[in-house]
């Protein structure tokens, strides 16, 4: 390619095509950015953070239901068979429960468990789940007393084969509701 002079015209010279590309380049990469933004949008965020609040709040009187009513549970995920295995102690027992455990990141590995009480032994309720759950997870227990719902929530690394206690650590965010 022969030098540019400066009457030669701007087609001809290296500057113009460098600013161009970086240019292009932009322009291509903040369009493909949007793209992929609006064909995969973030799930996990809560538009309405008043319901939200107004949540955070009913959970939490929730747990404290729990406290009072001094809810232990020990849970054992048996892994060749898949079934739940609670162990529940404190001033009620309801004939179903509700085991939520909730994956922090992909709600498509959320399972929701009924665990029903067993006939033939105080304090034990039964379920079962249809796959294998590892990872860290939310647990969530919900059960009722006198028309009230209690929950006991926790974050726990969850594996079959492996025993997990609930109700045994602190009540978080509620140092203010305590009587």
């Amino acid at each position: 390619m022969p030098a540019a002079t400066a009457t030669s015209p701007w087609y001809k010279h290296l500057w113009p095509w460098i600013i161009i590309a970086i240019l292009a380049c932009s322009v291509t990469l903040t369009l493909s950015m949007v793209t992929i933004a609006v064909n995969n949008p973030d799930n996990l965020v809560n538009d309405n953070y008043y319901e939200a609040g107004k949540g955070i709040n009913r959970s939490l009187d929730r747990e404290l239901l729990a406290q009072t009513l001094l809810m232990r549970a020990s849970m054992h995920l048996d892994g060749m068979t898949g079934e739940v295995d609670l162990h529940l102690t404190g001033n009620s027992q309801p004939k179903t429960l509700e085991l939520n455990l909730i994956s922090p990141t992909q709600p498509e590995k959320d399972r929701k468990i009924i665990l029903t009480r067993s006939e033939t032994e105080q304090g034990r309720y039964i379920g079962q789940v249809s796959d294998k759950i590892e990872g860290r997870r939310f647990i969530e227990l919900l059960g009722t007393q006198d028309d009230h719902i209690w929950r006991m929530f926790e974050e726990e690394q969850v594996s079959h084969d492996k025993d997990l206690l609930l109700g045994d650590e602190p009540l978080q965010g509620a140092e203010d509701l305590k009587q």
